[in-house]
């Protein structure tokens, strides 16, 4: 049959060193001390991160979750040291980012610097082919699925043991030949392909992180926290990488997707707080709540209740009190889908219109006081 459009082949793009990108932010420039005193804020702001500590306080006290979705700006604004101290002391027990939030923080770990001008580079055809990035994101999350781990904990074991052990292709072979109906014979069989395709040898790849300090992701590994990864196929700039698999990236973000629901079973009378996650968080957490909720209605549990939600971003919200409820349809906040899915999910909403740096600033700060 034919096609009116040919696709692409993605073996034939270029990828190069990452090391000639002209990157734009380093880590040592621009990461936050966890343990200075937060910068002055104002009056308004200060009683709603006060209501956010105090509802995590609370959620902890009760064992309840506290999930943190967050964007790849978090990454980018130096607030990685932040979330660590909130990991370290056990006020975080679950967090969740989607692709670029992995990228930022794998690159900073690795080299220390990131970001590239899009409009320089998309013109070159140079925007995200880049060598290491791609392969090491693809290899980690390849091996990642034979344990099976999503996307999440196979990056930050990656950063966190500084490489990974791949089989012998022909070990691989004989085990999709000997298992071919194995829930892991279509991670397998990636594998060997990707192997095959770009010469990868078995074995131990040493690939060393000289600032994996600074990584959010090896830290929630090391301190055994789960770390959701949710990316869009085609969305980051490892898909032009010529190792790009969409079927490796989706079984990953997969398993991640099961593993949040794990983690909204938990909330009730937790929290939830979405820094800088305009799209992905209200998506994926919808979605969850509702299998969780389904799930729970067949085993004669209530539903999820009791959830109070902490939405920070530097948009104004559309002038909106969210804490009321969503606004009509004529109105403009009506469609800022960041607050009004949440303001959905039967919990109390609350919208805070900050710089996630100040926001995390301050609520480190006030957890450690408690």
């Amino acid at each position: 049959m034919k096609q009116p459009v040919q696709p692409i082949d993605p073996l034939r793009l270029k990828a190069f060193p990452l090391r000639e990108r002209a990157s734009m932010c380093r880590i040592d420039d621009i990461l936050i001390d966890a343990a200075a005193p937060p910068p002055p804020c104002p009056d308004a702001l200060a009683v709603q991160y006060r209501t956010a500590a105090d509802r995590i306080r609370h959620a902890r006290e009760r064992g309840a979750a506290v999930l943190c979705f967050y964007g790849a700006h978090l990454v980018k604004n130096g607030a990685s040291s932040l979330v660590q101290a909130l990991v370290r002391d056990g006020w975080i027990t679950h967090l969740a980012t989607n692709g670029a939030g992995v990228i930022h923080d794998w690159e900073f770990a690795f080299q220390q610097w990131s970001t590239e001008s899009v409009r320089d580079n998309v013109a070159t055809g140079t925007f995200g082919t880049w060598e290491e990035t791609g392969r090491w994101l693809h290899m980690a999350v390849l091996a990642g699925a034979l344990r099976p781990e999503g996307f999440g904990a196979s990056v930050g074991r990656f950063i966190e043991e500084g490489g990974l052990d791949l089989p012998e292709p022909d070990a691989l072979a004989d085990q999709v030949r000997a298992a071919p109906d194995d829930a892991l014979a279509p991670a397998r069989a990636e594998l060997l392909v990707v192997m095959k395709q770009h010469g990868v040898k078995g074995g131990r790849h040493a690939v060393a992180h000289p600032w994996k300090h600074t990584s959010i992701l090896a830290s929630a590994f090391a301190h055994d926290v789960a770390l959701t990864v949710h990316p869009g196929i085609g969305y980051d700039i490892i898909a032009t990488h010529p190792m790009f698999n969409g079927a490796a990236l989706g079984r990953a973000a997969g398993i991640d997707f099961h593993l949040i629901g794990g983690t909204i079973d938990q909330l009730d009378e937790g929290v939830v707080l979405s820094i800088g996650s305009a799209i992905m968080a209200p998506q994926v957490f919808e979605k969850s709540l509702s299998c969780v909720n389904n799930l729970r209605l067949q085993a004669g549990r209530p539903i999820v209740s009791g959830l109070s939600f902490h939405v920070v971003d530097l948009q104004d919200g559309g002038g909106w009190d969210w804490t009321t409820g969503e606004p009509p349809k004529d109105n403009p906040a009506y469609y800022l889908r960041f607050c009004k899915s949440f303001s959905r999910m039967g919990g109390t909403m609350h919208y805070l219109q900050s710089d996630n740096v100040l926001f995390l600033q301050h609520l480190v700060h006030l957890l450690a006081a408690s």
